[in-house]
């Protein structure tokens, strides 16, 4: 196949029921270089994890070797672009009915073409069931693993590396689930696992947990009694026949007895007193929704209530709920919701996890993968090829049922180096990177899922550009434009499908979308032309600089910075002008900025400090390339050097529109320290280090950066952090906090965001805050 992550051959799909809507090669991907398989058998459902190679294309950038050549030609571009094949791992997880499980197991023997497994991890009770199955089909050895074990792993992995895994369940809210930020440490916890019985597990490290309580009462009695009630025997019609049901006709309730609330106690009216209560006295037929219903209410209430307790008596605030019996449903998660909060007086947290059914396939697999230490890496959801949480509420999108027919997908890639926090960040744990949320903000959901299709154009058409050489180019831009438009149309009918929607997280999904069909770099021609632009300007820039008095020069850096700003492909008002007005240019971009006073200034405030003494050390987080980096960035660096402050200047690790990557920033600064004295030695002394921030997003996210930048900061005291950029100072950490002096700054080039701010299409935003004392 042309695109990159499918597996070769195969793709007929008559091993697997026609009912299927997704193709077999797309849900079982990358087959033909899985290392190392888990499963993970429950009742009635099968989840299946692997860790695979993925092949894929990167933009690669590099000096021109000069050696035994003249000068460097005028029109030269300063250094060469190459497209690379790259090796990176990813997990694929993937959860389908048990019925379907041994086409499954046929056409995962088919298509294993040389996998280093001997042994596969096996977890839950199908485990024994199906082993002589599994060991017959696969020719591999069936090892059993503990249940509780691979559960606790499981829950811990996603927890550190989906950062919105968990979510909070609201009936009446629209939509009904509120995500969870991540917390810097996930320990200790509480999770109640609902399977047949009740298993409630207090987690306190990454390998010490300790069973403390549980119930016989749990799923199975819910399954069990419900038949004997309603002759239903499925599982899952159980539930459907609760969701119809009406309580009230079968439960007694406080307001039955006492013919309203009670007082006293402060009961309300429609609190249950007694499940099945009327049906002793009542002298009639019950429905079975009515019963079903009844029946639910009793075990959630009862689950919730010795959840709660659990929690109180080892004082913990955070309750994750798990297993069979939760299954996404509404009126479970609701009826928990209700019975903790209740219980607690709001003091204890029901929550629940996206990714809930993955948790022991994911663990057993960590079992068997402890010699590679999963551990040391972080992972990211893959949202290309992830399906994303669906609506619990069927009514409201009828539609959505029929998304991937059986099948449900999730893929983590693995990122090269650990993700930490920022060490300045004031509280990690209250911290997040987004201004708006998408989700809640209708207005704003429809306006950017909006603005992204219009986008889509642009986007296939500069991918196709990148590619000149490429036969196949058009024919995989047609595939990403087709794979993006689908995920925009999921979220606006599930816009919780990936978390909390937000422009950041539309713009991930894009480029991993781009990644998905080998389009690694769509801007890196682009840059590459702008870097060379730019850098025949910065002498010219520089002694203007120099030439003015020291106030006046403060202001003509800040506005260079902001000016710089401008240039950002990402930005429709932007790239039209760029694309019908090659001309436009430095100059040009100071007369678009809006005068003094800005939308937000604080640059007397910055002029003062200034003032007084040099800062330690500056974190400048950079965002364009060419004028932005080279005309906005390094004059204002090699001012702050000449203050005697050191700077640590943090590029992304991999591609976005058209951000400097880390990689770019080390050719061009090479190039101006060649022109500028103060660069070279700054750079040879190591005052100035450039670093990668472990991101490859327009966007940052604070709590998600290259372990080796935060030991930076820590080591250099850094005092001073600046943020420019509409999408790393507007739409992510315009709101966040530091534990030292810091700078946003940005050009607002989006009228709809500047309408919202207050503001018009190139407003400023300058915002220098000072941490209260």
């Amino acid at each position: 196949m042309a695109e990159c992550g499918a597996s070769g051959g195969g793709s007929s799909g008559d091993s697997l029921d026609k009912s299927i809507t997704l193709p077999p090669d797309e849900i079982f991907r990358n087959l033909e270089n899985a290392k190392r398989f888990a499963i993970d058998i429950g009742g009635s459902l099968t989840k299946l994890a692997y860790y695979s190679t993925v092949q894929h294309k990167v933009a690669k950038v590099r000096s021109f070797d000069h050696s035994g050549k003249g000068a460097e030609q005028e029109h030269e571009p300063p250094y060469e672009i190459s497209v690379q094949e790259e090796i990176t791992a990813r997990l694929h997880f993937i959860k389908f009915e048990n019925t379907y499980i041994e086409a499954c197991l046929d056409f995962i023997k088919d298509h294993l073409v040389n996998t280093e497994t001997k042994v596969i991890q096996a977890t839950g009770g199908g485990a024994y069931k199906f082993k002589d199955l599994i060991e017959q089909k696969l020719r591999l050895r069936v090892d059993k693993e503990d249940v509780m074990t691979c559960l606790i792993k499981g829950c811990n992995f996603v927890l550190k590396n989906i950062p919105h895994e968990a979510f909070m369940y609201q009936k009446d809210a629209d939509p009904e689930f509120r995500f969870q930020t991540n917390h810097p440490n996930i320990f200790p916890y509480l999770l109640v696992n609902i399977g047949s019985g009740v298993s409630i597990v207090k987690v306190e490290t990454e390998d010490k947990f300790e069973w403390i309580g549980g119930s016989s009462i749990g799923g199975g009695t819910f399954w069990g009694l419900g038949a004997l009630l309603t002759k239903t025997k499925k599982f899952d019609e159980l539930l459907h026949l609760a969701s119809k049901g009406q309580h009230t006709n079968v439960d007694m309730l406080v307001g039955d007895i006492y013919g309203g609330a009670y007082q006293t106690l402060g009961l309300s009216g429609n609190l249950i007193a007694s499940s099945f209560g009327k049906s002793a006295t009542a002298d009639k037929e019950f429905s079975k929704e009515d019963m079903s219903k009844s029946l639910l209410h009793m075990i959630s209430n009862d689950i919730g209530q010795l959840a709660c307790l659990y929690a109180k008596l080892h004082n913990l605030d955070r309750v994750y709920f798990g297993g069979f019996f939760i299954r996404g449903h509404p009126v479970t998660m609701r009826t928990i919701t209700y019975s903790i909060n209740f219980f607690s007086k709001g003091e204890v947290q029901a929550l629940f996890l996206r990714h809930e059914g993955y948790l022991g396939a994911i663990g057993a697999f960590l079992k068997g993968a402890e010699q590679d230490n999963p551990n040391q890496y972080s992972w990211g959801e893959n949202y290309a090829g992830s399906s994303g949480l669906m609506s619990t509420s069927p009514e409201l999108y009828p539609m959505q049922r029929a998304r991937s027919g059986t099948f449900d997908l999730l893929e983590m890639d693995r990122l090269e180096r650990p993700l930490v926090d920022l060490p300045l960040l004031l509280d990690p744990s209250s911290y997040i990177p987004d201004t708006v949320d998408l989700t809640d903000d209708a207005m704003a959901r429809k306006y950017w899922l909006t603005c992204f299709e219009e986008a889509l154009d642009g986007v296939v058409n500069r991918a196709i550009a990148s590619q000149p050489d490429s036969i196949d180019a058009v024919e995989r831009a047609e595939k990403f434009r087709q794979k993006y438009w689908n995920k925009l149309q999921t979220l606006r009918h599930q816009p919780f499908a990936y978390g909390t929607l937000t422009v950041r997280s539309l713009l991930e999904t894009r480029e991993h979308c781009l990644n998905e069909f080998n389009f690694p770099d769509p801007y890196s021609k682009v840059k590459q032309r702008e870097n060379g632009i730019a850098l025949k300007c910065f002498q010219r820039v520089i002694r203007s600089l120099d030439s003015l008095g020291w106030e006046e020069r403060q202001f003509a850096l800040v506005k260079g910075l902001l000016a710089g700003n401008v240039f950002d492909w990402g930005a429709k008002a932007v790239s039209d002008v760029l694309e019908c007005e090659p001309q436009f240019g430095f100059e040009e971009a100071k007369k678009k900025l809006q005068e003094r006073p800005w939308l937000v200034d604080s640059y007397g405030e910055w002029l003062q400090r200034l003032k007084g003494p040099p800062h330690k050390c500056a974190l400048i987080f950079a965002d364009n390339s060419g004028i932005d980096i080279i005309l906005g960035v390094f004059p204002f660096v090699r001012e702050l050097l000449f203050r005697g402050t050191e700077v640590i200047l943090a590029c992304n690790s991999g591609p976005a529109l058209n951000d400097v990557t880390y990689n770019e920033s080390l050719i061009v600064a090479e190039r101006i320290a060649a022109m500028d004295p103060l660069i070279q030695s700054a750079l040879k002394e190591d005052k100035l280090l450039l670093v990668q921030t472990g991101s490859s997003s327009p966007c940052l996210d604070l709590s998600r950066l290259d372990k080796g930048l935060a030991v930076l900061v820590r080591e250099r005291s850094t005092d001073l952090v600046v943020i420019e950029g509409m999408g790393r100072a507007i739409h992510t950490n315009y709101h966040a906090a530091l534990r030292c002096e810091s700078l946003k700054l940005a050009v607002i080039k989006n009228s709809w965001l500047a309408d919202r701010l207050g503001g018009r299409l190139f407003s400023v935003i300058f915002k220098y805050e000072v941490p209260a004392k």
